[in-house]
């Protein structure tokens, strides 16, 4: 009998706790899924503007499907996600040949990387905003920091 109160009361404080979850807006799930699509809510003639769900989801871990564009170098500790496959490198293309939709992913440690037209997953945490790297000078807007990928 005791037994059966114990189990009922921890199944009355998962089901508070999962109201209280679905309150405030969160999964109970760890990181959220995040598209290319979701990125922006508009782009226009005074630029990009992050979506609602960029906003929600910064400083938190999030997954993201994408393809890893060209490195400048086969081993390093960052590349880029972009929505397609493409062919060139960012460091190797004029601003009009690279694709807006594009997110840096920053790596604890150096790797080897990818294929360029295989499907990836990145999961890490994403950071929101404007930021000039201090090794390279690449600029990014969105990035996903102390990430980790795996073939999709």
């Amino acid at each position: 009998m005791r037994s059966r109160d114990i189990s009922r009361r921890h199944a009355l404080v998962m089901l508070g706790a999962a109201a209280a979850s679905f309150g405030s807006g969160r999964s109970l799930a760890a990181g959220s899924t995040l598209s290319f699509d979701d990125l922006y809510a508009r782009f226009g003639v005074l630029g990009l503007a992050f979506s609602d769900k960029v906003k929600a989801l910064q400083g938190e871990t999030v997954s993201m499907r994408g393809f890893m564009a060209p490195p400048l170098k086969a081993e390093a500790n960052f590349f880029v996600l972009t929505k397609v496959p493409v062919s060139l490198c960012p460091f190797c293309s004029s601003d009009a040949d690279w694709p807006d939709d594009i997110v840096v992913i920053y790596l604890d440690r150096a790797q080897t990387f990818e294929q360029a037209n295989g499907l990836i997953e990145v999961t890490g945490t994403l950071e929101v905003g404007s930021w000039t790297d201090p090794a390279t000078g690449f600029v990014s807007l969105l990035r996903i920091v102390g990430a980790s990928f795996h073939r999709a």
